[in-house]
């Protein structure tokens, strides 16, 4: 799910002071602690990869976040693509893969435990 800034409803503005909530974005029931996380990404990173391994060689972590700059297309298990560009928010939710088309840096929040797994999964990957 990926959603410009000016498509989040404004719940309140005052003088000073913009409010915008997007309801039902993403479900955290069955998870424990969440991360926050900061990535910087360069263009042409692609997970495939890295993900090898792992269930349906795909990232089954959730993440809810935030693009500052930058633009990453996913995938998921089906082929079904969403590109984020800067100041989307987005879920990814799990089974996903994930490329990078321009230089990218992105605040994301996940499980702590299940992506912890997946970033180990990837340091090894990369260890050989």
């Amino acid at each position: 799910m990926r959603v410009a800034k000016d498509d989040v409803d404004v719940k309140m503005e005052i003088p000073g002071a913009v409010i915008r909530q997007r309801t039902d974005f993403g479900d955290v029931s069955g998870f424990d602690k969440i991360s926050g996380e900061f990535f910087t990404l360069s263009a042409g990173v692609d997970t495939t990869a890295l993900f090898q391994g792992l269930e349906g060689d795909l990232c089954q972590c959730p993440h809810w976040g935030f693009v500052l700059r930058g633009q990453i297309t996913t995938t998921d298990a089906k082929g079904a693509r969403e590109t984020v560009n800067a100041n989307d928010l987005f879920y990814w939710p799990p089974g996903h893969n994930v490329k990078v088309n321009a230089d990218a840096e992105i605040v994301m929040f996940s499980p702590q435990r299940e992506h912890s797994l997946v970033i180990n999964h990837m340091i090894e990957k990369v260890k050989g």
